[in-house]
């Protein structure tokens, strides 16, 4: 299993992370490396149009994911959700209207400006009673143990510089039987020394990035089983990312499955 270790200041790397998502929860069109917004979360990722529409821009223009968590598996009714680390919240939305009356969604994220377009989406969109938002991190989630039903993740474990932790930390909120719908980057290939090392390209989606089966180890590693692979997804074509790398590294996303053991 393939460890990603960071050879630099983890602080160093969440205060870029940081940095990014406060712009995108700013300035949601004024270009990043990564595609932003409704359009591209339709055409590109397979969201329903119609329910995409029906949202508040306050969260459908910050949307930044990089796949469909919700094409994993449909979300029961009277579910409880985490998103941990829900943005201005477009897949928290979604998943509360998904888990129903009866339901409830958490959403967790440790950028303020992303939560407080979260929580006026909710209002907005008439689910504040069923959304609870948290400010945290993914690696220390703010949740007590064996609380949630369904964990869903879009764009974030990539950039996390504790993946065993991040992992851990899904594993120990879930229920018995409780499934994991994640979205992520994914490479082709492993990446060089080198690259590893370089903060800017963690927090270009690409330098904590792994490969499909170190994805899939780390989930097993955490004690999740029936992992799966469901769908990959070229979500940065014609983006800086892909013109940077071309042909000599493919950056692309999968949506995974897992479930924690009965």
């Amino acid at each position: 299993m393939t460890a990603c270790t960071v050879p630099f200041d983890a602080d160093e790397l969440r205060r870029k992370v940081h940095d990014t998502y406060e712009r995108v929860a700013r300035a949601p069109a004024s270009g990043f490396h990564f595609r932003t917004g409704p359009a591209y979360a339709v055409e590109v990722l397979g969201y329903d149009r119609q329910a995409v529409a029906a949202l508040p821009a306050a969260c459908t223009a910050r949307f930044a994911g990089v796949g469909n968590p919700h094409r994993v598996a449909p979300i029961p009714a009277g579910a409880v959700v985490l998103d941990h680390a829900c943005g201005a919240g477009m897949d928290l939305l979604l998943a509360a209207q998904a888990a129903g009356p009866a339901g409830r969604a958490i959403g967790v994220d440790m950028t303020p400006a992303m939560l407080e377009h979260a929580a006026a989406a909710a209002h907005e969109a008439g689910l504040a009673g069923r959304i609870e938002l948290r400010h945290g991190l993914f690696e220390e989630l703010p949740v007590a143990d064996a609380r949630v039903d369904v964990v869903i993740s879009n764009g974030v474990v990539n950039l996390a510089p504790d993946k065993a932790r991040v992992f851990a930390e899904v594993h120990r909120v879930l229920r018995p039987g409780g499934v994991l719908q994640l979205a992520d980057v994914a490479l082709s290939r492993e990446l060089a020394p080198e690259a590893r090392a370089d903060p800017d390209l963690w927090a270009f989606c690409v330098g904590g990035a792994l490969t499909e089966d170190a994805l899939l180890a780390h989930v097993a590693a955490a004690g999740l089983t029936d992992a799966r692979i469901v769908e990959c997804v070229h979500c940065f074509q014609g983006t800086p990312l892909d013109r940077k790398f071309g042909k000599s590294l493919r950056v692309y996303a999968v949506t995974l499955y897992a479930r924690k053991p009965e």
